[in-house]
């Protein structure tokens, strides 16, 4: 979907397990995207993604992902690209505006007449004057 030619990655030392390497290898992925620069997607998708997305978004218009569940930094590029793919694919298509609707007339004399005996019954449970 979006051009690799518009990501920017940096790399950096991931946390958690690893051994040995840990200290040695930067497979911590983050993944950079200017979306107000982007000519792949149209505008319309852009505006549902920033109000969907916003905290994705820093102050320079950038989206920002990370990964860092793979010791691999291959792997972890591959991951931030497929969630990036896949948030774009969310806000692709817009939403269907809901139409309003009345409930039917039976419907509203059947819960109007259940009320009604509903509250009867209530009322003949208190006490009997002699």
């Amino acid at each position: 979907m979006i051009p690799y030619t518009e990501l920017k990655f940096t790399y950096s030392r991931s946390s958690g397990a690893g051994g040995q390497n840990v200290n040695k290898v930067n497979s911590k992925v983050t993944l950079e995207w200017a979306i107000d620069n982007s000519s792949a997607i149209s505008p319309e998708v852009i505006a549902r993604f920033k109000k969907r997305y916003p905290n994705l978004i820093n102050n320079d218009g950038v989206v920002q992902l990370t990964s860092q569940e793979s010791r691999s930094q291959g792997t972890n590029q591959g991951i931030c690209i497929k969630k990036l793919n896949s948030l774009v694919e969310s806000v692709m298509h817009a939403p269907k505006h809901r139409k309003k609707t009345k409930p039917k007339r039976s419907s509203v004399l059947e819960r109007l007449n259940t009320k009604r005996v509903e509250g009867l019954k209530k009322k003949l449970r208190g006490k009997v004057d002699f």
